[in-house]
């Protein structure tokens, strides 16, 4: 199992925080890497010894990539993502103590939203609900942080199209920046939820986007070029670390299981979960744009998957590629329009663990590229 690609690039967020943080920072830093260090190791302990009782529940699916395989005739826990979701609202919980932050309406918004689209994502797995709630279920999970935002609901306006604002930077939204918000809840939670069907993938992606927002939040502790408000600025990022870090030490916990091949599955749970997180951090924290940066490989999903979704295209409950018994690999159904399928078309046909591997890597190229785009929009923001 390639931990060890999830873990290296943490060392360049370590450096880089390093370098910008402040001393007073460090006891909120402390106690937060301290606090998700034990979620990693707690999740990592309590999976196997709780998974078995998901399966006795009866949440439990079969790894439908491998039908007509022995391995395709097990039984293996369904909506494990529940474990350290549960266990990241506890440190998130237990990390408040220490955060000294007049902002307690941020915490109590995040909190609300998450918890509650954890609850919502275990209530999908246990239900099945059928698509057209999938949708409403984020929108109802995000009435804390709308009814609770206190923030700004302007947006900064590109240099270039400063014309059509006669000349003003800042652009007031005000109601459509709810919106916005709301929208933006929805596309993270299903965006994650529509690009999986192979192990790995889901949690794998997840992990390299919090990798990324890390990254980008501690290069933000000390921007480049002169910043109005920057105390604001420095201490919506630090927030953004104390929602992120404890995520990625979970998320890093379950990957150990969920990676080919998959001793638990995630389920719509930790979809819903890892979604909402990343909404709540980047709305919060104030950059939402760079998020969709992140979100490149999702978009493109999203976008190539828009036929099917809407109906225009026979939508099977599985959108899975074929598995081809003889060679072990998978092979392209060109009629399941989604990226994983779309890989498959282009590259040739892959074995799952390689798949997998492809397309996290893909994610990590537009991590990278996503973070070199937003130093390059500077100088058309500015």
């Amino acid at each position: 199992m390639p931990l060890l690609g999830f873990v290296l690039p943490f060392f360049a967020f370590a450096v880089v925080l390093l370098k910008n943080a402040r001393l007073e920072d460090w006891k909120e830093l402390a106690a937060n890497g301290v606090l998700s260090l034990l979620g990693f190791s707690v999740t990592l302990r309590f999976i196997p010894r709780i998974k078995d009782k998901f399966t006795e529940a009866g949440l439990f699916g079969y790894d439908i990539n491998k039908k007509g395989l022995a391995q395709g005739e097990k039984k293996i826990p369904e909506a494990v993502g529940l474990i350290p979701a549960t266990i990241y609202i506890l440190c998130i919980c237990l990390l408040h103590l220490f955060r000294q932050s007049n902002n307690v309406e941020l915490y109590t918004a995040a909190f609300a939203s998450v918890t509650f689209m954890v609850l919502l994502g275990f209530a999908d797995d246990v239900l099945n609900l059928k698509w057209r709630y999938k949708l409403i279920l984020p929108l109802v999970a995000s009435l804390p942080l709308l009814v609770l935002y206190t923030g700004g609901t302007c947006v900064l306006v590109p240099r270039p199209l400063r014309f059509l604002t006669k000349g003003k930077s800042l652009l007031e939204l005000g109601i459509l920046y709810y919106i916005y918000m709301a929208m933006l809840s929805v596309f993270c939670t299903n965006a994650i939820n529509i690009y999986a069907g192979i192990n790995g993938l889901e949690v794998g992606q997840s992990v390299i986007i919090a990798l990324a927002v890390l990254l980008h939040n501690a290069l933000q502790l000390h921007p480049s070029g002169n910043k109005d408000n920057l105390e604001l600025l420095r201490q919506n990022h630090l927030f953004s670390i104390d929602l992120i870090l404890p995520f990625y030490a979970t998320s890093l916990a379950l990957a150990y299981y969920n990676w080919y091949p998959s001793k638990v599955f995630v389920g719509d749970t930790f979809c819903y979960f890892s979604g909402m997180t990343f909404a709540m951090a980047a709305i919060l924290a104030h950059f939402s744009e760079i998020l969709l940066l992140f979100f490149i490989p999702q978009l493109i999903n999203f976008i190539y998957s828009i036929p099917q979704l809407i109906g225009i295209v026979p939508c099977p409950r599985h959108r899975l590629p074929r598995l081809n018994r003889q060679t072990g690999k998978l092979e392209a159904i060109r009629s399941n329009l989604n990226l994983v399928n779309l890989t498959l078309w282009i590259i040739g046909p892959l074995t799952e663990r390689q798949l997998c591997i492809v397309l996290c890597s893909f994610q990590a190229f537009c991590c990278a590229m996503g973070l070199l785009l937003r130093v390059w929009a500077l100088t058309w923001l500015s």
